[in-house]
């Protein structure tokens, strides 16, 4: 198992209610169409687009990638009513995979994370160890992004090593 931190992930927090044109035009901008069911990302080869809530979305992309996303999006959105901010100092995002790495995030969180739950290209919103955080499931059964406010980071690390140590 491995966790590691995967940090200066662009992270563009999208709110807006879709007109007739807007989602194509930010699929045409992305290489990605917005997920619309609940708890879902759309992937494409540079960019990531997790469903946060019925007009909200979180679109990831490389580290340096935030003010050309965020510029194209806003020209995609012109005209619509829309929010575009870079959330990216906010959160940092954990990278935790292995055999294990389902187990190990069970200790401390209510959702199931069971493949048949909560599987590859899935995400929530919910709490590990207190501490809230967006989790998505990557295309790999065994491998999870943990998105959490960088104030969390260091209380959320120690308790995942601590937990790592923990005997079944």
């Amino acid at each position: 198992m491995s966790i590691r931190e995967l940090p200066f992930l662009t992270q563009i927090n999208l709110r807006a209610e879709p007109d007739q044109r807007m989602p194509q035009r930010l699929a045409d901008v992305l290489g990605l169409a917005l997920p619309l069911t609940p708890n879902t990302v759309a992937s494409s080869a540079n960019h990531r687009a997790l469903w946060l809530g019925p007009d909200d979305w979180l679109i990831v992309g490389a580290a340096d990638e935030a003010r050309v996303i965020e510029h194209s999006m806003r020209d995609a959105v012109t005209g619509a009513t829309a929010s575009i901010v870079d959330v990216s100092a906010n959160r940092t995002v954990m990278l935790i995979q292995g055999e294990r790495a389902q187990e190990l995030l069970a200790h401390g969180i209510a959702i199931d994370l069971h493949p048949r739950a909560f599987g590859p290209g899935r995400c929530a919103q919910t709490l590990l160890a207190k501490v809230q955080v967006i989790m998505e499931r990557r295309s790999d059964d065994n491998a999870f992004h943990v998105y959490v406010r960088g104030s969390f980071t260091s209380y959320l690390a120690d308790w995942l090593l601590d937990a790592v140590g923990r005997p079944e």
